[in-house]
């Protein structure tokens, strides 16, 4: 056996770590000793998910690719946060900080790009080496560490460039809370993707989202002596802000190729088989140029570094690497985009096949030459790339009906497009997964989606391809395709079922959310578990629960509802809708009062404050003289009613009094996620009942129907009669009998609609009206000690919980759900 080769491989990045896993999985770790160099004292991160860690979304160890502990178990010498200072071709020697020397036969550089920082005044310090205090770049785990720490006392922040890095640093921002402003030199988002009208729309929402952009702005200096206070703009203008994100492209790291005589353009020269103008020397990824090409999507770094595991290897010795077709499927604040080849016609004879939905936020756009597909890009939908990717890749003749490209005409159009694919066609672009590999893995034994993504990476990126990911699973695995224990997790930080869970709960008398996980979760906390398990804790126990307020979000711990710009929402509770003169006058003082900004009559007949400050809410709630209306948590709301026979002409039942009952018994009851009501006083419904998690509907005879598991959001669903009753008082005993069945048996975050076709209404009824499992006696008397737990939380405006608990000092902890819960809470 020939003795082993030395390679050494400058840069530990996405390139160059995948470049070394090419290798040692063709088998190189037995042709060569390998050594790398990492900039940062880290394993290999993925760099895609940086914005999941900015916005709070993902843990920065769940981000690694690789751990330290991987290269020691792959016999891979890595100098960790170890700077390469020079190359010296002479000696074949690598030189880093600290005078670290390693020899190499091979040496491949993977430098990749470092931010580009446009000349802007006042970006350094005048009083220190560095970026003025708020100054930021977007590129690192470190970097994401500043800006978050930062964020934590700034009221606003502008991120400067509009491309796909900034808008991705914009959206980490918002969900921290920060008031957020893009700036971008030219006259739309992401303009080297988009063309104007899908930059347009991106725009219209992400300002819909809260961020605000600003185009056509050349920003000419950073205000502030010492930290930022603005920026100011060449046309004159300027903003304020608190701290800036540079985020205006990159640049390849070509200096060190350069003083060591190697040729360089725009980035280091490399022929078809990533060879620079040295015959031992490579390089591979953002650093390199390729035929005038430098790339900065991942998807081109993969195929660089394949090429060169074979050839290095010799798997393939005639490998070469050709150059790469263009295309990235994504999302960008949450918002699907899908991009390929040209984004506008070259020639006068190019068809373009266009549609546009702006209402929807759905843009999509087609070049074609010749019946072949040059370029295309999908904004809001991208139920068709999989198919255009094909068309695109493979230069395949299009249909004649271009309509069938940019819409699912059938049922099985999605799936069958998926099937058809072929094997080498790239599935995940954040981590380079082939359909091939997809597969293989499933005949490798990977028959579920959790194992199937943590065994290749796909889906584990931004998660756009994750639906074609369990696609492929799902035609792939066949009967074999098995389920994830973890599906039935009540909380992802806990591995037990909701049952299990409540089980284990009551008999270790764990009654703090801190205990559960000290006990249950081997010591460990998972921040997006904590909501969920005080919900359930709150129901277990009533007053007996141990409030943890780091637990809960920022609405649960003010009780009141977040808005944007960090103000708050303020419902106080109008039982059944019904107010009086006295109440209506101390709500209009209250506003001038506290000069409330918006004062606006909610769909669940209640009146909402909109704009209160934080420091006011306790001067807000003792004014009002009039309990919370629980619009910020997931518990009962309201019960919506009309004015029934009372006075109406049509009704049969005093629905109005009813519904009084109603929220007067059940109001602030915690359940898995919000709860509406309403009680009408005939089948003409006026009041909705039928789309209500729980209605109640007078009939002819002085009867009501109660109807379970309806929905008028976003999903519709008419509800499912569950029992007719003769009174008022039977009439609460199932309402109550169900909402306890309801606590005690759905998941975290399952609306009632969801649970009722989940459990099915006929084992609903059975269990609530015909008690056939012998438990009605239980759930009466649970649903009662949750009532006689109640305590109207505004009550805290006269014993805060803390000192601080009313002060404007917002951290990013409180912060973070803002934007991503907001839609949840309304009313």
């Amino acid at each position: 056996m020939s003795e082993k080769q030395k390679l050494v491989v400058i840069g530990n990045g996405m390139a160059g770590a995948r470049f070394v896993e090419d290798l040692l999985a063709r088998g190189g770790g037995n042709q060569f000793d390998i050594v790398m160099f990492g900039d940062e004292p880290y394993g290999n991160y993925n760099r895609i998910l940086l914005s999941g860690v900015l916005s709070g979304t993902h843990q920065a160890q769940d981000i690694f690719i690789n751990s330290l502990a991987w290269y020691e178990e792959n016999n891979v010498k890595l100098h960790a946060g170890v700077r390469v200072q020079r190359i010296d071709r002479i000696t074949k020697t690598v030189i880093g900080a600290d005078d670290i020397a390693e020899s190499y036969d091979k040496l491949v550089i993977a430098t990749g790009s470092s931010p580009f920082v446009p000349p802007v005044e006042g970006i350094k310090s005048d009083e220190r080496e560095g970026n003025k205090d708020g100054v930021f770049v977007f590129r690192t785990l470190d970097d994401c560490d500043g800006i978050a720490k930062y964020a934590e006392n700034a009221k606003s922040a502008a991120v400067i460039g509009g491309g796909l890095l900034g808008l991705e640093a914009a959206r980490g921002l918002a969900n921290r809370g920060v008031e957020t402003h893009v700036v971008h030199l030219m006259g739309h988002l992401m303009d080297v993707q988009l063309d104007g009208k899908a930059g347009k729309m991106l725009r219209n929402s992400m300002e819909q989202m809260g961020v605000n952009v600003h185009t056509e702005k050349a920003t000419t200096a950073i205000l502030g002596n010492g930290h930022v206070t603005g920026l100011q703009f060449k046309d004159g203008s300027a903003l304020e802000c608190d701290m800036v994100v540079i985020s205006a492209g990159i640049r390849p790291n070509t200096q060190l190729a350069k003083d060591a005589g190697l040729a360089v353009e725009r980035g280091i020269v490399v022929d078809d088989t990533m060879t620079t103008d040295d015959p031992d020397i490579y390089s591979v990824g953002e650093c390199a140029q390729h035929r005038g090409m430098v790339y900065g999507l991942v998807a081109p770094l993969w195929e660089q570094t394949a090429v060169l595991a074979d050839r290095l290897t010799g798997r393939k010795t005639e490998a070469a690497y050709t150059g790469s077709k263009l295309s990235t499927k994504l999302k960008v604040m949450g918002v699907d985009l899908a991009v390929m080849g040209r984004k506008e016609p070259e020639n006068d004879d190019d068809e373009v096949v266009l549609y546009s939905e702006p209402s929807r936020g759905v843009y999509k756009k087609l070049i074609v030459r010749d019946g072949k597909l040059l370029g295309a890009m999908l904004l809001g939908d991208t139920s068709t790339a999989a198919t255009l990717l094909q068309s695109f890749d493979r230069g395949s003749e299009l249909p004649e009906n271009r309509a069938e490209l940019l819409f699912d005409l059938s049922g099985e159009t999605k799936s069958q497009s998926v099937a058809d694919l072929p094997d080498d066609a790239q599935i995940c672009n954040c981590n380079g997964v082939s359909k091939g590999a997809i597969v293989g893995a499933v005949k490798g034994g990977c028959t579920s989606l959790k194992k199937l993504c943590d065994a290749t990476r796909a889906g584990t990126g931004c998660g756009a391809c994750k639906p074609q990911v369990e696609e492929i699973l799902q035609f792939s695995a066949g009967d074999l395709l098995t389920e994830d224990a973890s599906a039935h997790y009540y909380v992802p930080g806990v591995p037990l079922a909701k049952p299990e869970l409540i089980a284990a709960i009551q008999a270790q008398n764990l009654k703090s959310v801190s205990a559960v996980f000290a006990a249950l979760a081997n010591g460990k906390e998972d921040p997006g578990s904590k909501a969920g398990l005080a919900s359930l804790l709150k129901t277990i126990w009533h007053d007996q629960y141990e409030d943890e307020r780091d637990a809960r979000f920022i609405n649960d711990r003010v009780h009141a509802n977040i808005q944007k710009d960090r103000t708050f929402s303020v419902v106080p509770r109008i039982y059944g809708g019904v107010t009086s003169p006295d109440e209506l006058r101390r709500i209009a003082d209250v506003a001038d009062k506290y000069q409330v900004p918006m004062v606006k009559i909610t769909g669940g007949q209640r009146i909402d404050l909109l704009g209160v400050k934080k420091e006011d809410l306790p001067g807000v709630w003792k004014d009002l003289g009039m309990p919370s209306g629980h619009a910020y948590t997931k518990a009962f709301r309201t019960c919506k009613t009309c004015v029934g026979s009372e006075f109406c002409r049509f009704g049969v039942g005093d629905s109005t009094g009813l519904g009084i009952q109603i929220e007067r018994k059940f109001q602030g009851i915690e359940f898995p996620h919000k709860l509406k009501m309403a009680t009408t006083g005939c089948p003409r419904n006026c009041s909705e009942a039928t789309t209500k998690d729980i209605g109640l509907i007078a009939i002819e005879g002085g009867k009501w129907e109660v109807v379970v598991g309806g929905a008028a959001g976003s999903k519709v669903r008419k509800a499912d009669l569950l029992v007719t009753v003769d009174s008022h008082e039977d009439a609460l005993l199932y309402t109550g009998r169900f909402m306890q069945y309801y606590r005690a048996n759905a998941k975290y975050l399952e609306r009632t609609y969801d649970f009722v076709e989940r459990i099915g209404i006929e084992k609903v009824r059975q269990v609530v009206v015909e008690d056939s499992e012998g438990i009605a006696a239980q759930l009466d008397a649970d649903i009662e000690a949750a009532v006689a737990a109640y305590v109207d939380p505004w009550e805290e405006a006269h014993t805060p919980q803390h000192p601080s608990q009313f002060v404007n000092l917002l951290s990013a902890k409180e912060t973070a759900q803002i934007r991503s819960l907001q839609p949840a809470y309304g009313d």
